[in-house]
């Protein structure tokens, strides 16, 4: 086998072509929210309806003319194959060769394969896997270099040079539109060579195979890539949805427990919004899912991706061009949390934290019972996951608010809950309210409350 291009790359000069809530305030001894005042169960709320998930009508090519010059209307048409399988690098399965297309007449398509470095540490072999593969599809598949291993982790989208080696690995490769770029990790490695393909040349066709829990049930399935730029999340970034999506569990058994755990946050975001049975089959399935059972896993997985790929597909706008992110429950302050805890936080467990304050949120302002509540804060729990920090009571936490605006556009839009499986949006949070919300997360982190 050749060797894997390694992380850092060499030195090389121009010559080398290179471009080379603390929330503020005392915590409360007691909570409003242990009974809920009538008059806030009966006021009404703005955009107190459930999120829509349907279809427009169709979008129809036209052009209209104006005394000023013209309207043009139209719309592109997408297709984004999410396949679930197993043992994907093994040569019998058909599975990644069948979602590359060869040109006629050119003979096999041109891949770039980009690997998780940790993958690679735990023993996947996806490196040596990929070579096999690719020899025993040789009339579908042609490697256009070695495999290119680099960083894994939010370190990969923090350092602008992993993505401007995967551009440049790209570019010396002579890959084209119609050749493939092939990311094998985790989110952070899907994100960053995803922004590199949609960028070069305009885009690149990329193909994920996901290798987490995070990435497999949710991120992976997205149209969204990125990198972390001006200390924000996601600032610099495109919407070019993947050519394919492979989903293989067996990739799964290569992570820490940590990693393990952190993904199901994610499933248990969507289900609140999406779907209430999704949740409760996510409540039953808590214990299998500790233990690791695999099978229980892919079950779970595959549940999620397929409802995020419903709201991307079905929601009238994939793109997010004029429609709040109801998908991103609890993503204000999980983005927010990851910065401020220099990344020490994995994304999976800041979102189980937002999830758990907006939750609280929610029921602190008459919307969610306190029963439903206590569902959702137990559920993740039982999975290993957080519902606080000590970041949290930072004054920093609520300057996430407008950085979520500002992400999103237009006025602020955050989604919250009136029921397991129904979400709406707000445009305006109580700011004393959340401090609030924080102070009982934790009060009840402290052992000092319920649940």
């Amino acid at each position: 086998m050749r060797d894997p291009l390694q992380w850092p790359p060499p030195t090389r000069t121009c010559a080398d072509r290179t471009g080379a809530a603390r929330a503020g305030g005392e915590q409360a001894a007691a909570y409003r929210c242990m009974i809920v005042p009538h008059d806030r169960l009966a006021r009404t709320r703005e955009g107190f309806a459930p999120l829509p998930d349907a279809s427009p009508a169709p979008t129809t090519n036209r052009l209209t003319d104006r005394p000023d010059g013209a309207d043009a209307v139209f719309s592109v048409g997408w297709r984004l194959r999410l396949r679930f399988t197993r043992r994907s690098l093994d040569p019998a399965n058909h599975t990644l060769r069948d979602v590359i297309e060869a040109e006629p007449g050119l003979g096999a398509a041109r891949v770039l394969t980009v690997i998780d470095d940790g993958l690679v540490r735990a023993g996947g072999g996806p490196a040596d896997a990929i070579e096999h593969y690719a020899g025993q599809h040789r009339d579908r598949i042609q490697l256009a270099s070695a495999p290119l291993v680099v960083p894994g982790g939010e370190s990969a989208k923090n350092d602008r040079a992993v993505f401007d080696h995967v551009a440049q690995a790209i570019h010396d490769a002579g890959l084209c539109r119609r050749s493939y770029v092939l990311a094998i990790g985790g989110g952070a490695v899907l994100d960053v060579a995803g922004f590199a393909a949609a960028t070069a040349h305009r885009g690149v066709r990329l193909i994920r195979m996901p290798t987490t829990t995070l990435a497999q049930d949710d991120s992976g399935v997205g149209v969204k890539n990125g990198i972390n730029a001006f200390g924000k999340k996601n600032f610099l970034g495109a919407f070019a949805p993947p050519w394919a999506v492979i989903v293989d569990p067996d990739f799964l058994l290569t992570l820490s427990d940590r990693d393990w755990a952190s993904g199901w946050s994610e499933c248990v975001k969507v289900a609140l919004v999406k779907d209430a049975s999704f949740f409760e089959a996510i409540e039953s399935a808590a214990e299998a899912l500790r233990r690791r059972d695999l099978d229980t896993a892919a079950t779970i997985i595959r549940r999620s991706a397929r409802l995020h790929l419903a709201h991307i597909a079905a929601g009238g706008d994939p793109f997010e061009l004029t429609r709040a992110r109801p998908l991103d429950f609890g993503h204000w302050a999980a983005h927010k949390l990851e910065q401020i805890t220099g990344f020490r936080l994995r994304h999976g467990e800041a979102v189980s934290i937002g999830v758990a304050l907006d939750a609280t949120y929610s029921t602190l302002s008459g919307w969610l019972s306190e029963a439903d509540r206590e569902r959702i804060l137990a559920c993740l729990r039982a999975l290993g996951l957080p519902t606080f920090d000590e970041a949290l009571g930072r004054d920093a936490l609520l300057e996430g608010l407008e950085e979520f605006r500002e992400h999103l556009g237009g006025r602020l839009t955050v989604p919250m809950l009136r029921g397991l499986g129904i979400a709406f949006d707000v445009h305006a949070v109580d700011h004393a309210l959340m401090r609030e919300a924080v102070a009982r997360l934790g009060d009840e982190a402290a052992g000092r409350g319920s649940p």
